[in-house]
């Protein structure tokens, strides 16, 4: 099975670690969500030539990979993750569902990364869960403003 490789190079762990304000000597716990970097369909990373209007977008503009409210971030660990290693990161779907509120409908998504060592075993699972809303008909995003 394919996926992305996922470099764990001591430049990249020290640069999050001293940002987070720990240990640079080793992995941090988030780290895993560093992986965006080298995933080439993650809606905010720039790419040359192509405008990047950042996560906020601006008014009624879409920046492609705001994808709705990031609600929710879970890392599992079967390991730990090492420096010097490359791991693989497989990316699949998880749950849907929908819960009806006073302005809408709220959807929510569930997204899976999962990371393999050299051997194809499981090191660590990245679990996302992001949320769009379906305005009730007539609504507006202006209206409840």
């Amino acid at each position: 099975m394919t996926g992305i490789p996922f470099p764990i190079e001591q430049g990249h762990v020290r640069t999050f670690a001293r940002a987070l304000g720990e240990d640079a000597d080793v992995v941090p716990p988030t780290f895993p969500i560093a992986f965006a970097q080298f995933d080439p369909d993650w809606g905010l990373r720039m790419r040359p030539g192509a405008p990047w209007n950042g996560s906020g977008g601006g008014p009624g503009v879409s920046s492609g990979g705001g994808g709705g409210l990031h609600a929710e971030q879970e890392f599992e660990y079967f390991r730990p993750i090492r420096v010097g290693e490359t791991l693989t990161a497989r990316k699949r779907e998880g749950r849907t569902w929908s819960k009806t509120g006073g302005r809408g409908v709220l959807n929510f998504a569930e997204r899976h990364v999962d990371f393999f060592d050299a051997d194809e075993e499981l090191v660590a699972r990245s679990t996302t869960v992001s949320v769009t809303v379906t305005p009730k008909t007539g609504d507006t995003p202006e209206a409840g403003r």
